[in-house]
């Protein structure tokens, strides 16, 4: 990876700079602040349909973009410059694009209530009454980091992680909630599970595989076992 590196100041009102490094020859990386930046320079860079773009791979803080070939980074480059990108951290006129049903009764509900300070219903209400928003994939094909919840259900991970997690699992760790979308190791705070039906968020005979993608709105709603 090339430690080359330049800041652009054509940002749209409210952010900073972005960073663009080379990364290799057919590639650059954007750094970015926070996940909201990233999702808006995603979407920004994806609806432009710059000329040599491959790919767009949104993560926490940056966007990898892959290009067909070295030639095409300098004109990508001015023409990332020209971009006005607005973060956007709340849905636009109410709009969800997947709701999840839970069934609260996950084995560490009692203690992310211990640790939040709320009573198990309150963390429940907190998990359910703001939506969430898909920011990246990772971890697992089919597993989503979801952010922009109820600031007081961040809580760290398990100090030993669990061998064995079954998929559809809900759980929390930091400022992100997560579905596991298949049975594996984990080391988050577990305070629900999906139905049977809504834990394939990976379906490979789908034309879109992944359930949840970057960008997405997610709500969360109670139901009984």
């Amino acid at each position: 990876m090339s430690v080359t590196a330049d800041v652009t100041q054509a940002r749209a009102r409210n952010t900073g700079p972005v960073v663009i490094h080379d990364y290799g020859d057919q590639a650059l990386l954007l750094e970015f602040d926070d996940t909201d930046e990233v999702l808006a320079w995603a979407a920004a860079i994806r609806d432009a349909e710059l000329l040599g773009v491959l790919d767009i791979v949104p993560a926490s803080r940056t966007v990898l973009i892959k290009l067909a070939g070295p030639g095409y980074q300098p004109p990508t480059r001015q023409r990332l410059r020209k971009l006005q990108v607005a973060p956007d951290s709340t849905p636009a006129d109410g709009r969800v694009d997947v709701q999840i049903d839970v069934v609260y009764d996950g084995p560490d509900l009692d203690e992310v209530a211990r640790l939040t300070g709320l009573t198990a219903d309150q963390v429940v209400a907190a998990h359910t009454g703001t939506p969430w928003r898909v920011g990246f994939g990772g971890f697992a094909p089919g597993f989503a980091y979801l952010i922009g919840g109820d600031s007081r259900l961040e809580v760290g991970r398990r100090a030993e992680p669990r061998t064995k997690v079954p998929a559809g699992s809900v759980g929390l760790a930091g400022q992100f909630s997560g579905v596991y979308p298949r049975e594996s190791p984990g080391g988050w705070q577990l305070i629900g599970r999906t139905s049977a039906d809504q834990a394939a968020l990976w379906d490979v005979d789908r034309e879109k595989p992944a359930l949840l993608t970057p960008g997405m709105w997610v709500t969360f709603r109670a139901v009984q076992s």
